[in-house]
């Protein structure tokens, strides 16, 4: 087992002069560009010491994270489950490390600050205008930036239709949850669960916060 630094970087390389030097301390055009191209990223956040970390997924319209200027992202924190996994950790721990991905491009970008979670008009009402006003803004103060190799998402060959399993070599949701619940009811079938995930959808088109 590895336990020290040494140990593991006797395993490897020293990383090269590129890998190193393009990470950058701000967001320059190509940043900003992938973002506005991206319409989902990961949100990963730290929490209090004797939490595990978390990472959660965030999704909407292209560009739906503002770029107000080169060292602030806005995430603007839409419906969910009210976990409040995320803006709890926040809250403990500012440090937020943030993935964007655009369809069929296998490089992604990596974002790393720290966060604040702003729900004053400045913030909120920058979003008035799309799907779903949020009640909050994740404001994230940009510290590091680099674009990421395609590697990964070329040995995984993600975005290739090909590769996709069928549906149905999982169990439905309703039937995943049902089980870990050990619940009575019957499960939520698979179209039951997407009218109601698309019943919440339309219904953040027409209902403020």
């Amino acid at each position: 087992m590895i336990g020290t630094l040494s140990e593991l970087r006797a395993l490897y390389a020293a990383p090269g002069e590129r890998a190193v030097r393009k990470q950058l301390a701000q967001l320059d055009v190509h940043c900003r560009r992938f973002i506005e191209l991206s319409p989902f990223c990961v949100v990963a956040s730290a929490g209090t010491s004797d939490c595990l970390l978390d990472a959660s997924p965030r999704g909407g319209a292209p560009g739906f994270v503002k770029v107000p200027d080169a060292s602030t992202l806005l995430l603007p924190d839409s419906g969910g489950n009210n976990r409040l996994d995320t803006l709890e950790n926040l809250l403990a721990d500012p440090r937020i490390g943030v993935i964007f991905m655009v369809p069929g491009v296998d490089e992604t970008l990596r974002v790393n600050g720290t966060g604040r979670l702003r729900d004053e008009p400045a913030f909120v009402d920058l979003f008035a205008q799309e799907r779903q006003r949020p009640k909050l803004v994740i404001e994230v103060c940009v510290q590091e930036a680099y674009l990421h190799c395609a590697k990964a998402f070329m040995r995984s060959e993600l975005w290739q239709p090909r590769t996709w399993p069928a549906r149905d070599a999982l169990p439905t949701m309703g039937q995943m949850i049902h089980d870990q619940m050990r619940a009575d009811a019957a499960p939520e079938s698979q179209a039951e669960m997407l009218a109601r995930y698309r019943a919440q959808l339309a219904d953040e088109r027409t209902t403020a916060p």
